[in-house]
């Protein structure tokens, strides 16, 4: 099989060659030409005639830049576009994504009525309380993002049985059409070993992480939403500011100091 022609670079130009092939990856990537896959070193050393050398040059640069990541076994992909939310704020998702340019989009998986005697005590209810359980896969510009699940006492939010959540926020729904909105709350977050099933429906690879987040919503200091979310950590990350005062952090399975 003939050996497709290579691409052309300058080697006249007193740009180096490496900066020549780093401006041609970026003009590629602009319009979209490796967003299923990133070539090899191999086949980029093949495609434009230039040394192995040259090619990590580039894209060593591309890393700094922000615009590629790779591992060792895994090759170079495309990084995406992290979201990023600020610690001790009862942020929406859904806002969030959209503030980033990017088209938020869930597949709703199951919106229904149910018990849950766990989310119960949670949210300091009877064990036969019944919950509006929401479970939705979070997309960013049609990438997973997110597993979430979701529960409010149908006794608060009854009318959102019949919501379509497949481009909204669970809060902004709650407000239109309970007339209600969370005003506070305490989240975790930690960082998991995602499982096989769970992978699956991030389309995450093995080897990376993802964010376990727990939240409890209340209304007016009342416990009203029970949430829990795993997210792709190599898609979102979360902010912290502080004071001269300095700022909390719980340790799991130890004391709470302040410093």
């Amino acid at each position: 099989m003939a050996r497709r022609a290579a691409r052309q670079l300058d080697r006249s130009s007193p740009l180096p060659l490496w900066a020549q092939l780093h401006g041609d990856l970026e003009r590629r990537l602009g319009v979209g030409a490796f967003d299923t896959r990133f070539p090899s070193e191999h086949e980029l050393v093949d495609d434009y005639q230039v040394s192995r050398h040259t090619v990590r040059d580039a894209l060593r640069r591309l890393r700094q830049d922000g615009v590629v990541d790779s591992a060792r076994g895994r090759g170079t992909w495309v990084r995406k576009p992290q979201i990023e939310q600020p610690l001790g704020a009862l942020y929406s998702l859904f806002r969030s994504v959209e503030a980033r340019g990017m088209e938020q989009h869930s597949i709703v998986r199951k919106l229904e009525p149910r018990t849950d005697a766990t989310v119960a005590q949670r949210l300091q209810r009877a064990p036969s309380t019944e919950f509006v359980y929401l479970e939705r896969l979070r997309l960013a510009d049609g990438e997973p993002l997110a597993l979430d699940h979701a529960w409010l006492p149908r006794s608060i939010a009854e009318p959102l049985l019949d919501t379509d959540f497949t481009h909204t926020g669970l809060y902004d729904e709650l407000a239109v059409h309970a007339g209600t909105r969370l005003t506070g709350g305490r989240e975790s977050i930690q960082a998991v070993v995602p499982t096989a099933a769970q992978r699956t429906i991030l389309g995450i690879p093995a080897g990376t992480a993802a964010m376990a987040i727990e939240r409890l919503g209340c209304l007016r200091d009342e416990p009203t939403e029970w949430r829990e979310t795993l997210v792709r950590a190599d898609r979102f990350r979360v902010l912290a500011q502080w004071s001269g005062q300095g700022y909390r952090m719980d340790v799991a399975g130890g004391p709470s100091p302040t410093g």
